[in-house]
C-alpha cells in the first residue's frame, strides 16, 4: 500500500499560465518521500549511523495540469532496491480520484555523512531500509 501525502495548490505554486509550474512537481514529489521516510522509514537510525538519501535521478512524466485550490495526493512506494542503489514510484493524483496528474521514478542511493560517496545497500543500510521495503510496488531496481 503507497505512502499518501495530501497537497492543496496554493496560489505560489502557479506559473502565468495559472497551472502548477513543472518545477514545482519535484518539491511535492520531495515532500512526499520525506513524510513518507518520516513515516515508515528508520531515519533516527539512518542519522544516527551517518547515512543520507542522494536522489541521481528523476524521471517525470506529466499528464495533466493542476490548478489553484486542487487537492493532490502523492502515492509513494518503494519500487525496487539494487546492489547501490533504490528506485521510488511517485504517483501525483487529484484527490479522492484515480486522475494522474504526473508520475516519476525516483532513483536514490545511500551516502555515508563521513565519505560522501555511495554506500552498499546491504547488512546494517538495508535494515534501515526494511520499513520502506513493506511498501515494495514493482521490480527490483538495477545495481
Amino acid at each position: 500500500m503507497p505512502h499518501v501525502t495530501r497537497i492543496k495548490v496554493r496560489g505560489y505554486h502557479l506559473d502565468l499560465y495559472g497551472h502548477v509550474n513543472n518545477a514545482r512537481y519535484l518539491e511535492f514529489l520531495e515532500e512526499g518521500r520525506w513524510s513518507w521516510v518520516e513515516e515508515r522509514g528508520d531515519l533516527a537510525g539512518f542519522m544516527k549511523g551517518g547515512y543520507g538519501f542522494s536522489v541521481v535521478n528523476i524521471n517525470i512524466n506529466y499528464r495533466r495540469p493542476a490548478f489553484l485550490g486542487d487537492e493532490l495526493e502523492i502515492l509513494t512506494s518503494l519500487k525496487g532496491l539494487g546492489n547501490r542503489s533504490g528506485v521510488v514510484r511517485q504517483v501525483v493524483r487529484l484527490a479522492g480520484t484515480d486522475t494522474v496528474v504526473a508520475e516519476a521514478d525516483v532513483t536514490f542511493v545511500v551516502v555515508s555523512a563521513q565519505t560522501g560517496r555511495a554506500v552498499p545497500l546491504d547488512g546494517e543500510v538495508r535494515a534501515l531500509l526494511a520499513g520502506l521495503e513493506a511498501d515494495r510496488s514493482g521490480d527490483s531496481a538495477e545495481s
